[in-house]
């Protein structure tokens, strides 16, 4: 009896420690993504009875696989889904194995849903990116390849599916991997790991397959299982946003968030932003007792030294490693609204816990996120993506986005419907010297103000103590 308690806990201790691995799956229309997801529980024994049951009786009546088990119905859920064979809103599923735990978000390919597989990306740590083997790398392909590097995702599979609809070819399997190298090498993707396989039948997908005994790779579990993610996490820079101030008590004073990312360890001096006091850290507290260093995603509690005024939105760092503060910056926007984006209109903006009144200044241009062409546009309409300019009301304390998402992303809300109106990626902040200086400018035009020429001088000056603050004067005597 004691021995099983034994065994018990030791079981849950370690599966309280397994780390969590979330990935998406992307391609176009028919390549097998929601297959594949079905394929990968069914195989891995991660099914109940209930689910087997009811996916068997619905492949008989709503099923696209002929005689077989349609194992796409485990992901479309929606009545709209099942009726056309496509994905339409994002799906997620939760298992685990014996080493980690996984969340699955099954995206849509078609361009039109194109922010529901941002959505699906925003906290992905890996992408899979299906491709026909009949077909190759298509528009498609690349599209989803562009939002994977946009998103920042480091590790990327390429999955040839339906490789026996080519007889398990190498050849075809080498062309397709070629090629997609090729497109890759202007993105930002690290790490890409090809893989042969056929989800329908489970070639490569949990076990390797005989049929592919030229492939002297892992099957597409075994990599999910061993791809190391721990380091992809910014471990350097130490942000802290400020999620709310603890007070249960006159002898108690904390400030509660999670570790956006880098290590706080007790005694380290911090700085909060955007006051510029700084103090050290006196205890790191959480709901199971004290800890002497934390690390990202942790939730804590940290109290300090010294009595600062620090309120939500505010930002503790390490003194001598600071974030960019600015109001204004670069980004990358992916438009969520139906409504066109409208140029003229105010934004709330969050960024970390941070809110804020903000514009967007101008649209430097749009992506054409098929053929990567860039083109100058008046404004976004829906799951269009852009670079523009934003400049927020007050600072914002940030990071580029690549080199820390959490505080280098970002979403503009409509004050009016409160809808989500786009998502954004931060650039850098803006170069002063490169905003635009037609609106800054301000026309003196001498006569028409009345002003005589012996007060010329005067003016001059004026102008050049404004021109220091970043105000541009233009003074014009007739």
């Amino acid at each position: 009896m004691t021995t099983d308690k034994l065994d018990i806990k030791a079981f849950l201790d370690k599966d309280e420690k397994k780390d969590l691995l979330r990935f998406l799956t992307a391609g176009s229309v028919d390549d097998g993504k929601s297959t594949l997801i079905g394929r990968l529980l069914f195989d891995s024994k991660k099914l109940y009875e209930d689910q087997l049951d009811a996916l068997e009786r619905d492949s008989k009546r709503v099923g696209n696989a002929g005689e077989n088990i349609d194992y796409a119905l485990l992901l479309d859920g929606l009545k709209a889904e099942r009726e056309q064979g496509i994905t339409i809103d994002v799906a997620y599923r939760y298992f685990s194995t014996n080493n980690r735990k996984f969340i699955i978000a099954d995206t849509p390919g078609h361009e039109q849903y194109t922010r529901n597989m941002i959505t699906g990306g925003s906290t992905a740590n890996l992408a899979i990116i299906l491709v026909d083997a009949r077909t190759g790398v298509i528009t498609q392909t690349r599209r989803h390849t562009f939002l994977v590097s946009l998103l920042g995702i480091k590790h990327v599979v390429l999955a040839v599916n339906k490789m026996d609809l080519v007889d398990f070819s190498q050849q075809r399997f080498d062309e397709i991997v070629s090629e997609y190298k090729q497109f890759i090498e202007s993105l930002d993707i690290p790490d890409l790991y090809c893989i042969p396989l056929s989800a329908l039948d489970g070639d490569n997908v949990v076990d390797k397959s005989e049929r592919t005994s030229w492939y002297n790779g892992i099957s597409l579990l075994d990599y999910l299982e061993t791809v190391p993610i721990d380091r992809d996490r910014n471990f350097t820079n130490f942000r802290f946003p400020v999620q709310y101030v603890l007070r249960p008590n006159l002898d108690f004073r904390g400030f509660c968030g999670s570790i956006a990312s880098g290590v706080v360890r007790k005694g380290d001096k911090v700085m909060a932003l955007p006051s510029g006091k700084t103090s050290h850290v006196r205890s790191i507290v959480t709901y199971d007792g004290e800890l002497d260093y934390a690390f990202p995603p942790q939730s804590v509690t940290i109290t300090l030294e010294d009595e600062i005024d620090i309120s939500r939105g505010d930002m503790l760092v390490h003194a001598d490693d600071l974030p960019l503060v600015d109001r204004n910056f670069e980004a990358m926007l992916v438009w969520m609204d139906e409504e066109p984006m409208d140029v003229n209109k105010s934004f709330f903006i969050k960024q970390t816990t941070n809110t804020s009144r903000s514009r967007i200044d101008s649209i430097k241009y749009k992506v054409d996120v098929n053929t990567m062409e860039h083109s100058e546009v008046p404004f976004l309409s829906l799951n269009e993506i852009g670079h523009v300019v934003i400049t927020a009301a007050k600072e914002l304390f940030f990071d580029n986005y690549k080199r820390n998402k959490s505080c280098g992303s970002f979403i503009l809300i409509d004050p009016i419907t409160n809808n989500t109106s786009a998502v954004g990626m931060i650039i850098d902040k803006v170069d002063k010297n490169e905003l635009n200086k037609e609106e800054e400018s301000i026309i003196l035009n001498l006569s028409k103000l009345g002003i005589d020429e012996n007060h010329y001088d005067v003016v001059v000056k004026i102008a050049n103590e404004l021109s220091k603050k970043g105000i541009n004067i233009k003074i014009e005597k007739e």
